[in-house]
């Protein structure tokens, strides 16, 4: 579970204050909200990339509101999916396990299970520039689940993509997390994805007692 309490945040002159909500584990909640109203400075928080100035971020049971990045167990797949052109499909979804020091055999059965699930197989040998749209897609997600976060947050993870495409990318994210039964906080300004993808829909003005 993801419990956000009293959460506040200052950056120059925008704030968001006494921010609270909860995510239930193996939920997805959907955040929407206008271009400016503050959901992707509350993702970085949680993500660790934003620090806060108030407040506690809690997952499963352990408070996390002061810990690097790499010690939350969280997933981001950003907008733009930030692909590293030299590396390979299979070894960007090799990465998250071979950073935490996974045994190569755990490391290799990973990535042949997590092909199979996103529909990479074909193209593990391949590089970034190679993959359309949806399969760059693909492997953003592949990299952020490969060590099995406790959350997966989705920052409008499915803008720029054709509708054949974002249906299809829906659909693979959907059963991924069914799959994975993982907790997933996702950002987008689409209600109809919202509805799709989510247990709960939340808008950023309910949640904040004030904003500046």
């Amino acid at each position: 579970m993801l419990q956000v309490a009293q959460l506040s945040i200052k950056s120059g002159i925008f704030e968001l204050n006494s921010i609270s909500f909860e995510v239930q584990t193996g939920t997805c909640l959907a955040l929407m909200g206008s271009s400016g109203s503050g959901k992707t400075t509350l993702m970085e928080a949680i993500c660790g990339l934003r620090q806060v100035t108030a407040g506690k971020i809690s997952l499963c049971g352990r408070d996390i509101t002061k810990l690097p990045p790499g010690a939350r167990h969280v997933a981001l797949v950003p907008q733009d999916n930030v692909l590293f052109p030299h590396l390979t499909v299979r070894e960007h979804l090799a990465f998250g396990p071979n950073i935490q020091r996974w045994k190569v055999s755990d490391t290799q059965y990973r990535v042949e299970e997590l092909a199979e699930s996103l529909g990479l197989t074909h193209l593990l040998e391949r590089r970034p520039k190679k993959l359309s749209g949806g399969e760059a897609k693909r492997v953003a997600l592949g990299r952020a689940l490969a060590t099995r976060p406790s959350l997966l947050c989705l920052d409008e993870a499915l803008t720029g993509l054709d509708d054949d495409t974002r249906a299809e990318s829906l659909e693979l994210i959907k059963s991924n997390i069914c799959n994975e039964n993982i907790t997933t906080l996702h950002i987008t300004h689409s209600l109809r994805e919202a509805e799709d993808i989510a247990d709960q829909v939340i808008q950023m003005k309910d949640l904040m007692t004030s904003i500046h």
